[in-house]
């Protein structure tokens, strides 16, 4: 390199680090204009509310019991060698 480029490199950053500095300051605010506010929620607890005992109760459907269609105690049915 040349001491020309050198200049031109050394112009280049201080041109850049005083334009980045204005915009930084127009763009990022000061501490002293941060005023957003936020809503707050409410506290969480360990009190639930009962479900309704027409639909959750010891006689409703379950769901993830097992159904047992035939008597077969093939575990992997789809891998067996046919």
């Amino acid at each position: 390199m040349r001491e020309k480029d050198v200049a031109i490199i050394i112009g280049v950053v201080f041109v850049s680090m005083i334009l980045s500095f204005v915009v930084a300051s127009k763009v990022i605010t000061t501490p002293a204009n941060r005023q957003q506010s936020v809503p707050i929620s409410s506290n969480i607890t360990d009190n639930f509310i009962r479900p309704d005992p027409t639909y959750f109760n010891s006689q409703a459907v379950d769901p993830t019991k097992l159904i047992q269609i035939q008597n077969n105690a093939n575990t992997t049915p789809f891998n067996s060698q046919q």
